[in-house]
């Protein structure tokens, strides 16, 4: 009878275990939920390799479904089997020998196992605050087709995660399965009612919207397309005939009457008849010719357009009508430039006259006290002599050409180079305000009359760039050498060029000992002495800032540096004129002729200072700069 009981054990174990597969419940979750949102869209693929996870977003969207019908989040375990049963042969009909459990390691009773104690909406609703909720009916409670209240919703949601399902306290529990994404399964069961294709797309990331409407909207994205290239391309076709037209037109029109080539082309530049002229500067009198030079003269004239103010016309000699169009172009150009420190333009004339040739005229503001080269050396033509400029006056008139001519070089577009920077072309208002003047019409000369693109070196003696006069290398730091020949005039009173008179031994302190004003003003800084480049008068009105006049003759030195890239930039003269705080060379670092190729470091608030050997530059990481020798 003892021998029969542990067999009698083993058959009540036996049919207990059958018992229990015989109470497996079906599947609560409606799985045709799925099927159904498949079904409506054909066109719908599904990449193996992204299986997994629009899987376990599927099972989510069916846990929603059931909370919103139960009230509970996961149905029974009971149930498991035949919800995996059921979700296996969805899978099947779209993914063949695909299997859900082994292919994406889910568990049998991962589909009902819960989480933090939470299986009810009570549950979830009494562990979430009612601000929050709040905060997430008023995000999510909306259409959630498009992006931006799709964007309002998953932030909500997001930040509901991290203050009640943080990961580090779930990883703890040891069961992060579904956790984190309670929330989108309440958001989807007890706020959005019905849920759609949009909202399941914004919360689960399950796109079954219908490719017909993309389909349909990029037919209509490419016929748009097509239609607007079409437009443009008969724009395009009418322009161009437009245009042969017109030059045509144009071409029959030059004819030789006083009243010149009156073009549209820039409608903010006026281009006057030569008669208007003529009449403004009553026949071009020589009582109102306030200027002469190389190029033409100039003259005062009365307002061409009854204001009843005053310009100056300029007037170029031997010219011919091959080069007008170029001509026009460049004043154009030119009268879009618009600084306090530039002479502004006003219009220009050209007109072929039969008993005086070609003229091309241009009209300008008057700037009526004159030129910076009149009060420096007197004029013979005006029968002035000098004027005695202060200190604080010749500051003004040294950093105001700086500011004009660094707009030109960077403010401008396209950027223009003067070619003729010297102290006749800095024109003097009432206030000492320097302007500016002829700048970018050196090219336009006589001896360029039949073409507009020349080699020939424009500018003058003294003022003109090695590199520019030896070579034709031409760019903006032609412009900062001839800068600065005119800075070293306004500071010594002295001209460019001076003759070298005999028995010029001594000191090296005789201007008359060198040619050039820069090279004596170098041999005075040389032997320390770079304060007595400045005028007497100057250094006596300084006293206590003479460090300030030393600090002006070293700019003036290093803009005329023989070296091309050992001169620094316009904005940078700007800078090193307006601030003490940016550094220069001390006048003992010019004495031992080492300055810094580049000037300045990427702020512009630091000299490259050294010994002048490319190793320190390499050890201080300034790799790109090179020394070299006054």
């Amino acid at each position: 009878m003892t021998s029969l009981l542990p067999l009698l054990i083993l058959l009540l174990l036996l049919s207990s275990a059958v018992a229990q597969d015989n109470t497996t419940t079906p599947c609560p979750l409606d799985i045709a939920i799925l099927r159904n949102l498949v079904s409506s869209s054909p066109r719908l693929t599904i990449d193996r390799s992204q299986a997994c996870h629009h899987l376990r977003q599927g099972i989510r969207l069916l846990h929603s479904d059931y909370l919103r019908r139960t009230g509970n989040f996961l149905p029974p375990l009971s149930s498991a089997g035949s919800c995996w049963l059921s979700f296996q042969r969805l899978v099947d009909d779209y993914l063949p020998n695909f299997d859900v459990r082994s292919s994406c390691g889910f568990s049998a009773s991962w589909i009902s196992q819960g989480c933090v104690n939470i299986t009810t909406v009570r549950d979830f609703e009494t562990l979430v605050s009612n601000s929050s909720l709040a905060d997430l009916d008023s995000a999510c409670n909306q259409p959630l087709d498009n992006r931006s209240p799709c964007a309002s919703c998953t932030t909500a949601l997001s930040r509901l995660q991290a203050l009640y399902f943080p990961r580090s306290q779930l990883h703890s529990i040891g069961n992060i399965s579904d956790c984190q994404v309670y929330p989108w399964i309440y958001t989807a069961a007890a706020i959005i009612n019905p849920i759609g294709k949009g909202a399941v797309k914004c919360l689960f990331s399950l796109d079954f919207t219908s490719n017909n409407s993309n389909a349909r909207k990029k037919k209509i994205t490419i016929l748009i397309a097509s239609a607007a290239c079409l437009v443009v391309i008969s724009i395009l076709i009418v322009l161009i005939v437009g245009i042969r037209i017109r030059q045509r037109r144009k071409g029959k029109s030059k004819l030789g009457s006083g009243f010149g080539i009156i073009s549209s082309r820039n409608t903010t530049l006026v281009k006057f008849k030569f008669d208007e002229i003529r009449k403004a500067t009553k026949n071009f009198s020589r009582d109102n010719i306030i200027g002469l030079g190389g190029f033409g003269n100039v003259y005062r004239g009365q307002s061409i357009d009854g204001g009843g103010g005053e310009v100056a016309v300029k007037r170029f000699k031997n010219c011919s009508a091959s080069g007008d169009e170029s001509f026009a172009h460049e004043v154009e150009v030119i009268s879009s430039v618009r600084h306090v420190n530039l002479v502004s333009l006003i219009g220009y004339s050209i007109a072929t006259i039969p008993t005086e040739g070609h003229q091309r005229l241009i009209v300008c503001e008057l700037v009526k006290n004159g030129s910076l080269h009149d009060h420096l050396f007197g004029s013979e033509f005006h029968q002035s002599s000098p004027t005695q400029l202060t200190w604080p006056t010749r500051q003004r008139i040294a950093l105001g050409m700086a500011r004009g001519l660094a707009y030109l070089h960077y403010g401008a577009q396209p950027g223009i180079i003067h070619r003729d920077i010297k102290a006749s072309n800095v024109l003097l208002d009432e206030t000492f305000e320097p302007k500016v003047t002829d700048f970018g019409l050196a090219k336009f000369t006589p001896e360029e009359g039949r073409s507009h693109v020349s080699t020939r070196v424009a500018g003058t003696m003294g003022y003109v760039a090695p590199e520019y006069a030896l070579y034709g290398q031409l760019t903006e730091r032609s412009d900062v050498y001839s800068y600065g020949v005119v800075l070293l005039e306004l500071l010594s009173g002295k001209k460019a060029v001076m003759k070298a008179a005999g028995g010029g031994e001594g000191d090296g302190s005789s201007i008359e000992a060198a040619s050039l004003l820069t090279d004596w003003a170098r041999r005075m800084a040389r032997e320390g002495r770079a304060a007595e480049v400045a005028e007497e008068g100057i250094r006596d009105q300084c006293g206590a800032v003479l460090d300030v006049v030393e600090r002006y003759v070293v700019v003036g030195l290093l803009c005329t540096h023989p070296q091309l890239y050992a001169r620094p930039t316009m904005d940078q003269v700007v800078r090193m004129l307006e601030a003490e705080e940016v550094s220069v060379p001390k006048v003992a670092e010019l004495a031992s002729g080492a300055v810094a190729r580049g000037i300045m470091d990427d702020d512009g608030e630091k000299w490259m200072e050294g010994t002048g050997s490319r190793e320190e530059l390499l050890v201080n990481g300034y790799g790109n700069y090179e020394y070299v020798r006054l």
